[in-house]
């Protein structure tokens, strides 16, 4: 159930766009054709997160083959599914359906194995999957798992038909489904109808970046057109961001809290250090991935 509540103008200086991205067609898993949104160059800039795929197909070849067993280590990762359905089985014991407008976020910690396949034969297939880094302290944590409803997600809407998703972190007064104490993490699925506007405060050190995947958004006077990622520019005086919209929009609000920790990435495994990686490599290998370190 969606809840209208008064949103007031609280933004008084807003963020700039420091530039747009353009995401990189890839295949990942069984051949699953997907955008690399934000990639391994852009770690550093967006820390705490790691990686966003924006995946989107009526074309079951595109997506049937799903993404077979593989591994994670040091990490979390948040799926968002806007259409379709899809089956998650892991190693720690957990298994979970992923249905339309659902959530499924995992901990991998100190190593799981899963698998994530769809239980479609046809239609479309829609959603993302954003990768977002633990502390050094937290990488070998027991891994954890919880999916999400579409119902069970908070949402609210503004007087003016803004409806939004609070996946992780507040908006408004509305908590979203998870918090994070060291990454402190903003994750908004934002609908906009034509004609209207968001605002949302963020802290002047936090990361942030908008992602529109429908329509066209303007922020701070840049129209950010579909399938574009807007980086949001950091500046102390800046206390949030203005999303405009002329036609009906859809997108995600991202933003965190930076870590500023070394990033060792080696495919399905970030740590701290290469030696921490290697040790993750041998983990594998040996199949002790999930066992205390």
């Amino acid at each position: 159930m969606n809840t209208t509540i008064d949103v007031t103008t609280t933004v008084k200086q807003p963020r700039a766009v420091e530039r747009l991205v353009v995401g990189q067609a890839t295949s990942d898993g069984a051949g699953v054709k997907l955008t690399r949104v934000l990639t391994q160059n852009l770690q550093r800039r967006l820390d705490p997160f790691l990686m966003l795929d924006a995946f989107g197909s009526d074309r079951p070849d595109d997506y049937i083959a799903g993404f077979p067993d593989h591994p994670h280590r040091g990490f979390e990762t948040v799926t968002y599914m806007i259409a379709g359905r899809m089956l998650h089985r892991d190693s720690a014991g957990h298994e979970g359906l992923l249905d339309n407008g659902g959530v499924q976020w995992m901990t991998a910690g100190r190593g799981v194995v899963h698998s994530e396949i769809p239980q479609q034969a046809d239609g479309v297939m829609e959603g993302f999957q954003l990768w977002l880094n633990l502390p050094g302290r937290d990488k070998m944590m027991a891994p954890w798992y919880r999916d999400f409803k579409a119902e069970e997600l908070p949402r609210f809407k503004t007087p003016a038909g803004v409806l939004v998703t609070v996946i992780a972190g507040r908006s408004h007064g509305v908590v979203g489904a998870v918090t994070r104490e060291a990454t402190a993490p903003l994750y908004l699925d934002v609908h906009l109808p034509a004609g209207t506007r968001f605002e949302q405060v963020l802290p002047p050190t936090h990361n942030a970046f908008v992602y529109v995947y429908r329509g066209e958004a303007t922020v701070a006077g840049q129209a950010v057109p579909a399938q574009r990622m807007a980086l949001l520019a950091n500046a102390a005086t800046s206390d949030g961001v203005v999303i405009e919209a002329q036609g009906e929009t859809r997108l995600l609000l991202i933003a965190g809290q930076p870590l500023g920790e070394p990033i060792a990435q080696y495919g399905p495994f970030v740590m701290n250090s290469q030696e921490e990686i290697y040790q993750a490599l041998r983990d594998f290998r040996d199949g002790r991935l999930g066992e205390a370190g």
